[in-house]
């Protein structure tokens, strides 16, 4: 059993009501709530938590360090532009993978350089809600020393 943390940056407790076209229709909650149900039924504990402040983020990522084993991380717009978001996830040592709602590749020009492609475990991008399960997956293969 391992301990996960889903770490969501900015503007993802809109998720639903923001921009629908790119994001879908669930709700942050909805994501949750499939993420945990997932995660139980594979003997892994889950917790979630959502910041439009990158402090906070940080904090919840430094609180991390002995506690939790995996972190599912959507950074959201932080991507782009969060050395100090890097940073905390290199200070730590705890093993991440990158999600993305939509293809951030297939996006504006400014969107397709992230800050933690080239230190998260992988990425995956752009299938919507299923980016999360699939996140998932990939984590509890790593945990189990499985190849993703």
């Amino acid at each position: 059993m391992a301990n996960l943390l889903l770490l969501n940056g900015p503007n993802l407790g809109l998720l639903g009501r923001r921009e629908p076209e790119v994001y879908g229709t669930a709700t942050l909650a909805d994501v949750e709530t499939r993420l945990g149900k997932q995660a139980a039924a594979l003997g892994h504990t889950l917790e979630a938590f959502q910041s439009n402040a990158e402090h906070e983020l940080i904090e919840r990522i430094h609180t991390a360090r002995d506690s939790v084993d995996f972190i599912l991380l959507n950074p959201a717009a932080f991507t782009h532009t969060s050395v100090a978001l890097r940073d905390a996830l290199l200070a730590v040592e705890i093993p991440f993978v990158e999600i993305h709602l939509s293809n951030v590749a297939s996006r504006e020009d400014f969107r397709q350089r992230s800050f933690f492609a080239d230190i998260a475990v992988g990425t995956v991008a752009g299938f919507g809600v299923a980016s999360y399960e699939l996140a998932l997956t990939a984590a509890d293969r790593c945990l189990t020393r499985a190849t993703p």
